[in-house]
């Protein structure tokens, strides 16, 4: 479980295709050791599990289900990553509650910077587009934002200079693709109103 509020990143060091997945290489800063494999991690909002560090490079697994569902399959060498490690009990929430199970993908279709924030507009497939509403959460690349509209192709959301510097998306452009985790609370009020029907 996490709350998509970044402080570091990684970047792609190597990948290791395998018959059924791949395993990913990162290279960050982040505070872990041996004594932490097994632990979650978010990698751009994907929920991995550490299987190997040594000298601050980290290793992942990812299935071909994960692949699919995830930007992950268009991965490249020095590709910039979102970290955040999972949230521990008494911490502070700062943002919402991100599961790391990407919903789809997202691709940028506009960037606008509008005095000192940027104006993002994102396009998603259609069948995901009914759990939209305007003013919810949405993980992207695995940071909380906020849907300041919905859109007929999508949505889109402001960013702070703050957030913007200290996340990847500083180095999005025009057709980029993105992880998109929907609010999960949307989802199941979605869901238990469509049973009672």
């Amino acid at each position: 479980m996490f709350n998509g509020i970044i402080f570091n990143q990684g970047s792609v060091n190597n990948v290791t295709k395998r018959p059924r997945g791949i395993n990913l290489f990162v290279k960050s800063d982040l505070k872990l050791t041996n004594k932490d494999l097994g632990v979650s991690v978010s990698l751009d909002g994907v929920c991995l599990t550490l299987i190997s560090i040594s000298s601050k490079l980290m290793e992942f697994y990812l299935s071909n289900e994960t692949l699919k569902r995830s930007k992950f399959k268009y991965l490249k060498i020095n590709d910039k990553i979102n970290l955040e490690l999972p949230l521990k009990y008494g911490q502070k929430i700062s943002g919402h509650i991100c599961q790391g199970h990407i919903d789809t993908i997202g691709k940028v279709l506009s960037i606008k910077k509008i005095d000192k924030s940027y104006l993002f507009d994102f396009e998603i497939i259609t069948k995901e587009r009914k759990n939209l509403i305007e003013k919810a959460s949405i993980c992207i690349n695995g940071i909380s934002l906020t849907i300041s509209k919905v859109t007929k192709k999508g949505f889109q959301i402001w960013v702070i200079p703050h957030t913007f510097k200290l996340t990847n998306l500083s180095v999005l452009n025009k057709t980029s693709l993105v992880n998109i985790e929907i609010d999960i609370l949307s989802k199941y009020v979605r869901n238990y109103f469509n049973e009672k029907k």
